[in-house]
């Protein structure tokens, strides 16, 4: 059998001598032709292979270089090198596949983020990336887990949908019909009729309303799946392509709900503190040299692994949005005219607003609740102030909104009432209103950007870096 090979990292974590393996991977580097530093993505860490003077010819020597991938069959044993507590000792050596070096774009040396976003298809291979996608792999299976150990039901949502679940409207068109002579009415709309599912369909902005119709059956749900917005933002925190885990449950109330999330988000940060201690460790580090380059007064109070265990060990602080307008205008920001945009209530706070109150004024995660009608979905329960609405978001340090959800309205004729003020098609909606016809109850849930997440966890700073191939306005390769 060729992949009878034994895994990096298990090598390394085991430490055990005098036995024989074959390893696999690439070459990071190759010194005094003797001497490979060998990494098959199992952990940053590499393996190093002693190659025993006369072992190969001269030829086989030259094709050993970085990028190339290789078979080692060998001893294991104690390593007296610095950095390592065992090596192998080469008995074979065979090229699996070369790498010229004077082309290969990932020399030995460190590299921007934005150069290595150009070479996004080889990006995988450096130690950053490395340490954020195993995070990344960790954490969606703490996300099943969690969910799975909580009786949830995963329910797969439609990517192609014909309803619009945020109403903003900025939706990816899905369409059979020839762009250059697609049918059209007496008003010159295009004629959905001819096109293939028969009306106008979009990419998924959101799986809820769906994720609400198996919550009406099983209680209690989660979806998680890719996400569409055809919002043209340039920004380090929007994707047109993303991941969204969007629990639906049934007779929860809004506190029920923050409580959840609350839970969720200090699950997924626990498991890869005890699942992925080196790729952390790292991405501390590297964190930590980032922000030695900055101005003092924009640095970090704390580093990676000590916010995530503060995050961890701290429950998270829950104000109204009124409390939080209030603190924004009576904060020194403020009143110092450093915030961009306008403060007052009745807006969608901004990022700058949420990361100060985030980072600045209550130093940890904070739950806002209750924000105005006017700028929530039409599916959030109304409140008895006829003001604002069961909504709540979750505020981290960092990057803002990292989840958002509401108590949803489980009354049949308020629900109708706010669709119609909103003009959502009540008709088209009828599936989803017989939830409320059918026995209806109290229900709630929320949504958890999945990048975001990845973000907070491994202290990236731009959205495109924790995502394998990024989906950017004028960018979609891959």
């Amino acid at each position: 059998m060729f992949n009878n090979r034994t895994k990096i990292k298990s090598i390394l974590d085991a430490g055990e001598t005098g036995r024989e393996v074959t390893v696999m991977g690439w070459v990071r580097t190759f010194r005094n032709n003797q001497f490979i530093a060998l990494n098959d993505g199992s952990t940053n860490n590499n393996l190093q292979v002693v190659v025993p003077l006369g072992l190969a010819d001269d030829d086989t020597l030259k094709r050993i270089t970085t990028g190339a991938s290789v078979k080692v069959t060998g001893e294991v044993v104690p390593s007296i090198g610095k950095g390592q507590s065992v090596e192998v000792k080469a008995n074979s050596i065979e090229i699996l596949g070369d790498s010229d070096a004077e082309k290969y774009p990932l020399q030995p040396k460190k590299h921007s983020l934005e150069f290595l976003r150009e070479i996004a298809h080889l990006r995988f291979r450096t130690n950053t990336f490395g340490a954020v996608f195993r995070v990344r792999h960790s954490l969606a299976f703490a996300v099943h887990q969690f969910f799975n150990e909580r009786g949830f039901v995963y329910l797969h949502t439609p990517i192609i949908t014909a309803s619009d679940a945020e109403g903003a409207g900025e939706m990816f068109k899905v369409t059979t019909l020839p762009l250059n002579s697609a049918p059209t009415l007496e008003d010159g709309s295009i004629d959905f009729k001819e096109d293939f599912f028969g009306k106008s369909t979009n990419l998924t902005v959101s799986g809820q309303l769906e994720g609400e119709l198996g919550a009406m059956a099983f209680s209690d749900i989660y979806t998680f799946g890719p996400t569409f917005r055809a919002e043209n933002s340039n920004t380090t925190r929007h994707l047109a392509e993303f991941w969204m885990i969007e629990p639906e449950m049934a007779f929860y109330d809004l506190e029920d709900n923050m409580n959840l999330a609350e839970e969720f988000i200090k699950y997924l940060i626990n498991y890869v503190l005890q699942n992925n201690a080196d790729d952390l460790a790292f991405l501390d580090q590297r964190l930590a040299e980032e922000e030695k380059s900055k101005p003092q007064a924009e640095r970090n109070e704390m580093g990676l692994l000590e916010k995530l265990r503060f995050v961890v060990d701290n429950n998270f602080e829950r104000i109204t949005y009124t409390e939080a307008i209030d603190i924004l205008l009576q904060s020194p920001a403020y009143k110092k005219k450093k915030f961009k945009y306008e403060v007052k209530w009745g807006i969608d706070m901004q990022s700058e607003h949420e990361r100060y109150l985030v980072e600045k004024h209550f130093k940890k995660p904070v739950i806002v609740i209750n924000y105005p009608e006017g700028i929530k979905a039409f599916y959030m329960r109304q409140n008895e102030d006829s003001k604002t609405v069961a909504a709540m978001d979750i505020l981290a340090p960092g990057i803002g909104e990292i989840v958002g959800g509401s108590q949803r309205e489980e009354r049949l004729d308020k629900l109708i009432s706010r669709m119609e003020k909103m003009h959502v098609p009540v008709a088209e909606m009828s599936w989803y209103l017989d939830t409320r016809r059918f026995g209806s109850v109290p229900h709630a849930g929320f949504g958890l950007g999945f990048e975001r997440m990845v973000q907070f966890v491994t202290g990236m700073t731009n959205i495109r870096d924790v995502i394998p191939f990024a989906r950017t306005p004028q960018n979609c390769e891959f």
